[in-house]
């Protein structure tokens, strides 16, 4: 079962698409409202052809993997560090989500 975030490469079909992307990055920062999202993934197998055309998503909006990212040990230690970050932007998500209902 794989956990945290995918590695970078990694090829990914949403729910209710039908066109693959491809993981270019992770915890990818939206600059118009500040929103943080899981991934940025362009077409596949395109790839990058203009900023115009990345693509925002979050784990859960993922139906299936295609294939699985590089993985090497440089890889495994950034995830590790990554992961954590996560963690605490979705901790953080949580509690700013329940204070604001609290209100």
């Amino acid at each position: 079962m794989l956990t945290g975030l995918l590695p970078i490469g990694t090829v990914v079909l949403l729910k209710e698409s039908t066109k693959r992307l491809m993981i270019i990055g992770v915890l990818q920062k939206q600059l118009d409202n500040g929103r943080m999202w899981d991934y940025v993934g362009v077409l596949y197998p395109e790839g990058f052809v203009g900023s115009d055309q990345t693509y925002l998503f979050d784990n859960d909006m993922i139906d299936k993997i295609f294939a699985l990212g590089y993985q090497d040990l440089e890889q495994f230690d950034f995830k590790e560090d990554i992961d954590k970050q996560y963690a605490q932007i979705m901790a953080e998500a949580i509690k700013n989500r329940d204070s604001s209902v609290a209100e």
